[in-house]
């Protein structure tokens, strides 16, 4: 029986027909990042065949939100008084990525202001307003809010801390991209590229030299061939494939809620693979359950199975997310007393086991070590109470001595808070998008983007929400355009 993680069989040229249908550009998948690189490669005048497999166009991404990670002066930022820089924005994206990549990271912000107008021009506008709380995401339609470890230390004295998530005019917190992937759709049929839905390419057609110079595709029980003289691989990650997923990334195994769409399987990363392709970054998972809003709780001290503080309250989600996974057992627990408990709003993504008139008692019945909670609450009140945090350097606003009784303890345990996941690894490429074998050379005539691909986006602590769109859609579109040029030179 075939696994999941076989890599599709490599087709020699000599399979295609003598006079199969040609075109310069092939793009694998219709999200933001197959959307982007068809576009830009019709606009840079290819011929551009774009492949997806689903009924419709938006793939995962217009299951999201709709934060963009973009800053360096964008006209939001500037409309609601947010000075940032690109040097900032550099030494920021530096600070937090696990193996940073330079030319990366300042294409990325340079490109960055000058993205943000792109995106707009597709027929939409962010809104020019500011949502100033510490949240996992607008519940309006405000335009900018801190979306990652910004302020957190240490990062903050690394970098000038500056609002980057940019968010699309949708209230709430799912599909909030789809009407920037209904105008991409547009844009797409004005520029005159070819869409064909339901239909997936299932392996690459290489020449002697190596380079891929075709796809072959199946629809339904009809399968075929196109010549390409670029193929953009652009299908998504691959939470959806409990093989890779138990061979990469197994903390986002059965207790984790997977996100993505049903076509996020890997094959697009294995296709890459199956003509050399290094892969980057594949144990690397975006694994969350957010301990905020409301933002009161990071008030508390999170401690793990020994009873012993382990990250900063005030970090991004992820951040602490998968911070927790490190711990024994991946237990944690959230104390907070009953002066900034809230406890009757608190939602259950991470469910309240219930409060205790005595840390004691609560040490007793979480089955921590006695006195192991009351010593770490000790001194954190003690500092707290003097608005410092010599341990992990929580910012001021978030401190406040917890010594009201009763205590609560939220269970942040995997398997007990409602993690959610997605996939971060992908094919290696280079800033405009060639994979590359592990030697660095490209493979040419094949490009990777979005989830396909290694970027900016690297494991969870480093992770900002809005990374993804942000990613997808900027070396999507420098993908596509480099394969259109590279087809006619």
């Amino acid at each position: 029986m075939a696994s999941g993680t076989d890599l599709p069989d490599v087709r020699p040229a000599a399979d295609l027909p003598p006079d199969p249908p040609a075109y310069d550009v092939v793009v694998v998948g219709f999200g933001i990042a197959g959307g982007c690189a068809a576009l830009e490669a019709a606009r840079a005048g290819a011929r551009v065949l774009l492949l997806e497999k689903a009924a419709v166009h938006g793939g995962t991404s217009s299951m999201s939100g709709g934060h963009f990670y973009l800053g360096g002066g964008t006209a939001v930022q500037k409309a609601t008084g947010h000075d940032d820089d690109v040097e900032e924005m550099v030494k920021y994206l530096t600070a937090v990525s696990k193996e940073p990549e330079p030319d990366k990271i300042r294409a990325y912000a340079e490109g960055s202001v000058e993205h943000f107008d792109w995106l707009e021009s597709l027929g939409f506008e962010f809104e020019r307003s500011y949502y100033p709380e510490k949240a996992v995401i607008q519940p309006g339609t405000e335009g900018l809010m801190y979306t990652g470890n910004e302020k957190v230390w240490p990062f903050r004295e690394q970098a000038v801390p500056a609002p980057r998530g940019h968010k699309v005019p949708v209230p709430g917190d799912t599909e909030g991209t789809r009407i920037v992937m209904d105008l991409l759709k547009d844009r797409v049929a004005e520029a005159g590229v070819e869409v064909r839905y339901e239909t997936g390419v299932s392996h690459l057609v290489t020449d002697d030299a190596g380079a891929v110079v075709g796809v072959a595709w199946r629809s339904f029980d009809e399968t075929g061939y196109v010549r390409a003289s670029a193929v953009v691989l652009a299908a998504g990650g691959f939470v959806m494939n409990p093989d890779m997923v138990e061979k990469y990334t197994p903390a986002l195994g059965s207790k984790l809620f997977t996100l993505g769409s049903t076509y996020d399987d890997g094959l697009g990363i294995r296709l890459g693979q199956s003509v050399g392709a290094e892969l980057r970054n594949m144990e690397e998972p975006f694994i969350t359950a957010p301990v905020y809003p409301p933002s009161i709780l990071l008030t508390g001290i999170l401690v793990n199975r020994e009873g012993k503080r382990f990250v900063a309250e005030d970090s991004y989600h992820s951040r602490t997310s998968q911070l927790v996974m490190e711990q024994p057992g991946s237990e944690a627990y959230l104390v907070v007393d009953s002066e900034h408990g809230e406890l009757t709003s608190y939602g259950m993504l991470v469910p309240m086991i219930d409060a205790y008139d005595t840390i004691a008692e609560l040490e007793t019945a979480l089955s921590l070590p006695a006195g192991s909670v009351q010593a770490s609450l000790d001194r954190y009140n003690e500092h707290a109470a003097k608005g410092e945090d010599p341990d992990f350097h929580k910012a001021p606003e978030f401190l406040a001595p917890q010594d009201k009784g009763p205590w609560a303890a939220f269970d942040l345990r995997l398997g007990k808070a409602m993690y959610a996941g997605f996939t971060l690894g992908g094919i290696r490429v280079t800033v405009d998008g060639q994979a590359q074998r592990p030697d660095g050379s490209v493979i040419e005539g094949l490009y990777a983007a979005g989830a396909c691909a290694s970027n900016i986006a690297q494991d969870g602590k480093g992770y900002c929400s809005g990374t993804q769109l942000g990613e997808g859609s900027f070396f999507g579109r420098r993908s596509g355009r480099h394969a259109a040029l590279a087809s006619r030179s």
